[in-house]
């Protein structure tokens, strides 16, 4: 028996896609606001010369690194979130910041070290402070170095906020589940779907490579 193919679903249903497409935006992009500081934060620490704070940052990543996204998200919601009183909505942006958090700290890391150490004693010298010197010398060189990965980092963010639906926040997955199962549409549902985060995630990459121009942004 063939699978005969009936696209009028999506047009049916757009107002939800979009609905969805937006949530996704939404969740995805305050994860980054909230991973973004993390990142610095914990990248700083990872190079810090105190080794115990420098084994706990390291844990923070190594622990992260190893735990797959769905299973922080079920801890999150199923037990933190009874002690900081979170829904679906901010359980789902927590794991997906601390988790996100931990690659990009490792990004920042890598950004600071590729900064060449002549840069921190030349400050040091002309009277920065360690910190006033890599705010103002080391973290500026950095930024364009990470600009690249950052966006990559991004780009999966997205594409890994589609695991929230299993906490029941109702994004573009959960949604299309929906139509699945009302319509039994798979082929088609699943298909505008994939051209839904291609179109997000495409759209970025191309934002992303301006600013790369713009700045001057070398590999």
């Amino acid at each position: 028996m063939q699978y005969q193919t009936d696209w009028s679903v999506i047009p049916n249903n757009l107002p939800l896609f979009l609905e969805g497409m937006w949530l996704t935006l939404e969740i995805s992009a305050l994860a980054l606001l909230f991973s973004i500081p993390i990142g610095i934060l914990i990248g700083l620490l990872r190079i810090s010369r105190n080794k115990l704070v420098s084994f706990l940052a390291t844990a923070y990543v190594e622990i992260m690194r190893g735990v797959p996204l769905l299973v922080l998200l079920f801890w999150i919601f199923f037990v933190l979130s009874n002690f900081l009183r979170l829904g679906p909505y901010w359980s789902a942006i927590l794991g997906l910041a601390t988790f996100s958090g931990a690659f990009i700290a490792e990004i920042v890391r890598a950004g600071i070290q590729s900064v060449p150490k002549g840069q921190m004693e030349a400050a040091r010298s002309s009277g920065m402070t360690s910190a006033q010197a890599m705010r103002l010398i080391i973290l500026p060189q950095a930024f364009r170095k990470v600009l690249p990965p950052m966006a990559s980092q991004f780009i999966i963010l997205i594409k890994d906020s589609s695991l929230v639906s299993v906490i029941s926040v109702i994004d573009l997955t959960l949604i299309s589940k929906n139509l699945v199962a009302t319509s039994f549409r798979s082929l088609e549902v699943w298909t505008f779907v994939a051209l839904l985060y291609f179109i997000m995630t495409f759209t970025l990459s191309q934002i992303i490579r301006y600013f790369e121009k713009k700045y001057q942004v070398t590999e």
